[in-house]
């Protein structure tokens, strides 16, 4: 299911106000999706027999790290700011990892599946919306949309629909990830 793409506001600045919201709000999900994964990792990466999963988290956070750098450096070339949520998604974001990890392997995995699930919806929505508008950067928004998708698919081949509690669990993160979209848009 893609989101559909937000229609251009009227008004002098409106395209540069909202290229500014979808920089700030991309900035923070990388973010938050690098200190989901130290999360886990930090977990998982110290409890015997779980070698195998904390090698997959450290890749997937280096997906997310290449990713958070280049929305750095974005952010810095058009001159926005980033949310001023920023504190709050690092911890936000690490505790849910930790969180996730310490309910077990499957739960880890059921939280990577839902936040990237989330976050296919909105990276589709905007290339749609940026297509026309700023082709090189809807361009790279595909291939980060493609990890995110490579991320949620692995996920889903280590059982994430298996962990305890799935479809409580799948919600509340699904439902988190939305509200923090809208807030890092705005803030």
């Amino acid at each position: 299911m893609s989101a559909k793409p937000i229609p251009p506001r009227p008004g002098a600045g409106a395209m540069s106000a909202r290229l500014a919201e979808i920089l700030r709000v991309d900035h923070a999900g990388e973010l938050g999706a690098v200190h989901i994964y130290r999360g886990q990792r930090a977990v998982l990466s110290h409890a015997t027999g779980h070698e195998r999963i904390a090698g997959q988290l450290e890749e997937m956070e280096g997906h997310e790290a290449v990713h958070l750098a280049r929305f750095d450096k974005l952010l810095t070339e058009r001159g926005v700011r980033p949310t001023v949520m920023t504190p709050l998604w690092r911890v936000a974001g690490f505790a849910l990892g930790a969180g996730t990890a310490l309910l077990g392997d499957k739960a880890a995995h059921a939280c990577t599946e839902a936040v990237e699930s989330v976050i296919e919806e909105h990276y589709a929505g905007q290339i749609a919306e940026l297509e026309s508008r700023e082709p090189e950067l809807a361009a790279e928004l595909s291939r980060f949309r493609d990890e995110e998708l490579a991320h949620r698919d692995q996920a889903l081949a280590e059982g994430a629909k298996s962990a305890p509690g799935y479809t409580v669990l799948s919600a509340v993160i699904r439902a988190g990830c939305r509200a923090a979209i809208k807030i890092s848009e705005k803030l």
